[in-house]
């Protein structure tokens, strides 16, 4: 599990590795990620946008933006949190995403959210010992 706060928002991030999904004969590799995101400030925030990048074990990286998360942009109030599950395909092994929310205050205000780097391992990648 990985987290983060800024601002007041806690991210926490558990990857999990999909196997059912996965053909690693055919290069294929899927996690499923599920986020918490917690308000331990005094502020309602709306959450706007997201950003994530994703590198994959061959060092290329994909980045992704857009609007809100999973079609939603909730509102959390001091106290509230909210979760939801997505997803992430790779043609390796392994790789890691990083990413960060935009959030709004009610005054319109807006702040970046670092999301934590985390890891996406499989049971297919070699373990190395340094």
């Amino acid at each position: 599990m990985y987290s983060s706060t800024t601002h007041g928002i806690r991210v926490t991030v558990q990857p999990v590795y999909l196997d059912e999904q996965s053909s690693p004969e055919e290069g294929q590799y899927v996690w499923a990620y599920q986020v918490r995101i917690e308000n331990l400030g005094a502020v309602t925030m709306r959450l706007r946008n997201r950003y994530w990048s994703i590198t994959d074990a061959r060092g290329r990286t994909q980045e992704v933006r857009g609007p809100g998360v999973v079609g939603e942009q909730p509102v959390l109030r001091p106290g509230d949190s909210f979760e939801y599950t997505s997803g992430c395909p790779l043609p390796t092994p392994s790789g890691m995403m990083v990413g960060s929310y935009e959030m709004e205050a009610e005054d319109g205000e807006r702040i970046e959210v670092a999301i934590p780097a985390f890891s996406l391992d499989s049971p297919h990648q070699p373990i190395s010992l340094h």
